[in-house]
C-alpha cells in the first residue's frame, strides 16, 4: 500500500493534482473495483490502519484549536461550522421533501428518511483537508479558519444526528417510542465524553513531556496518549475522532512544547496517512456510482450548496474576512470516515432488511466516491485562488 500510494502520489503531483487524490486513485486500482490486489476480506483486517490515521489527523488538527487564536480573531470560526453544517443539512432536507412532494410520494417513512440522509450531510473529513493544507504549506486567514471550522464540525454534526434521528424515530408509527429528552440526550452525552477522555490525555501528554525530556520519550509518550484515546474514547461510547482533537487542542493550550512534538509527529505519520488513503480508495467501488439514483444527486449536490452558502452566511454574521466569507464553503466538501460511521447508524435505524436504510449507505458510499475525488482538488484550487498557497503550485 505504502509503495502504491508513493507511485500514485508522485503521478498526482507530475500532473498538479493533491497528493492525497493519487493516493485514492492508487487505492481504487489495487481494489476489488480493478486489479484486485486487495478485497474486501482484507478490509477488516486492515481496519485499524483507519482508526489510528484518524486518531493522528484528528490530533493534528486539535493543535490549530488555539486559545491565543480565538481570543484574536473571535468566534467566528464557532459561528461558522455552527451554520455551515445546519445549511447543509436543511438544503438537502428541503430538497428531499420537494422532491417527494413532487413525486406524490411523501410518505411517513420517507419523512423519516429525508430526515435521516439529510443529518450526515453536516459531517465534513477532516483528514483530506489537513494533507492538502500540509503538502501546499497554506497560510492565511482562510487555512487557519479552515482547520477551526473542520475541528469544530465534527462535534457540531454529532448534535445534529442526534437531533435529527431522535425526531425521526419520534414520528415512528411502529416504534416503542423513547422520549425525545432522552434520545436527545445521547449525543450530548457522546460528546461530553469525548471532551473528557480527550482532556484528560491532552493534559498527560502536558505532564509527561516535563518528565521524559528526550525526544523518542516524547513521540512515544505522544503516541501512547493517542492510542489510549482511541481505544478508552470508542470503549466508553465516545467519539475517538472528537476526543483525540481535544487531546491535540488541550495539549497545544497548556503545553510550551507542542510545537517541537507535534513537528515530530509529522515525520512518523506519513507512511500511515498513505496508507490510509490507499486503503479508503481501495474501498471505494466504482460500480456504486451508477446505483446512486435521483436522490444520491440531490445529497451530492444540495450538501455542497448548502455548506457554501451556510459558511458564507456564517462569515457574514460573524464578520470574518471578506476572503473566508468568498472561499471557506468550497473547501469544506470531503466527506470520508465520520459520515460513513452515521450513515451505518441511520441505515440500522431502518432494519438491516430495509430498502431504505440500503439506500442510506449507498448515497453516502457514492457520494463520499464524488466527494473524494473532487474534495481535494477543489480545495488546493480554492487555497490557491485566496493566493495562501504558492501560484506554481
Amino acid at each position: 500500500m505504502i509503495v502504491t500510494g508513493l507511485l500514485f502520489g508522485k503521478l498526482a503531483k507530475y500532473v498538479k493534482l493533491p497528493n492525497v487524490t493519487g493516493y485514492l486513485i492508487g487505492g481504487m486500482i489495487i481494489g476489488p473495483s480493478l486489479l484486485g490486489v486487495l478485497d474486501q476480506t482484507d478490509f477488516s483486517g486492515l481496519e485499524i490502519i483507519s482508526t489510528i490515521a484518524l486518531g493522528f489527523i484528528a490530533f493534528s488538527i486539535g493543535n490549530e484549536f488555539k486559545i491565543s487564536y480565538f481570543k484574536k480573531v473571535g468566534t467566528s470560526s464557532i459561528v461558522i461550522a455552527i451554520f455551515e453544517a445546519l445549511f447543509g443539512v436543511l438544503a438537502v432536507l428541503i430538497a428531499l421533501l420537494l422532491f417527494f412532494l413532487m413525486t406524490h410520494n411523501l410518505t411517513i417513512e420517507n419523512l423519516r428518511f429525508s430526515l435521516v440522509l439529510s443529518a450526515i450531510a453536516a459531517a465534513t473529513a477532516p483528514a483530506s483537508t489537513l494533507l492538502v493544507v500540509r503538502q501546499y504549506k497554506a497560510k492565511g486567514p482562510l487555512t487557519n479558519t479552515l482547520l477551526s471550522v473542520v475541528a469544530i464540525d465534527d462535534s457540531v454534526a454529532i448534535m445534529l444526528f442526534g437531533i435529527l434521528v431522535a425526531i425521526a424515530n419520534a414520528i415512528n408509527p411502529a416504534a416503542v417510542h423513547v422520549s425525545l429528552f432522552h434520545q436527545i440526550l445521547a449525543p450530548i452525552l457522546e460528546i461530553l465524553i469525548s471532551l473528557g477522555i480527550g482532556g484528560l490525555f491532552g493534559l498527560m501528554i502536558t505532564f509527561g513531556s516535563k518528565w521524559f525530556t528526550g525526544r523518542g520519550n516524547r513521540i512515544s509518550l505522544t503516541i501512547a496518549a493517542i492510542f489510549l484515546t482511541i481505544y478508552i474514547a470508542n470503549w466508553a461510547g465516545g467519539s475517538s475522532l472528537l476526543a483525540c482533537m481535544v487531546v491535540g487542542a488541550a495539549f497545544a493550550n497548556t503545553s510550551d512544547k507542542y510545537e517541537e512534538i507535534n513537528g515530530l509527529i509529522y515525520f512518523v505519520t506519513p507512511p500511515i496517512f498513505i496508507m490510509f488513503f490507499v486503503l479508503s480508495g481501495a474501498e471505494l467501488q466504482l460500480n456504486i456510482i451508477l446505483s446512486i439514483g435521483i436522490i444520491g444527486l440531490i445529497y451530492a449536490l444540495f450538501r455542497v450548496v448548502g455548506k457554501v452558502f451556510g459558511a458564507w452566511f456564517g462569515a457574514k454574521i460573524s464578520h470574518a474576512d471578506k476572503k473566508i466569507a468568498k472561499y471557506l464553503g468550497f473547501t469544506l466538501i470531503p466527506q470520508e470516515g465520520v459520515s460513513i460511521g452515521l450513515s451505518i447508524a441511520a441505515a440500522s435505524m431502518f432494519g438491516t432488511e430495509s430498502e431504505l436504510g440500503a439506500k442510506i449507505r449507498v448515497v453516502i458510499l457514492a457520494t463520499v466516491l464524488i466527494y473524494e475525488l473532487i474534495g481535494p482538488i477543489v480545495t488546493k484550487i480554492t487555497l490557491k485562488k485566496a493566493q495562501e498557497i504558492s501560484v506554481t503550485a
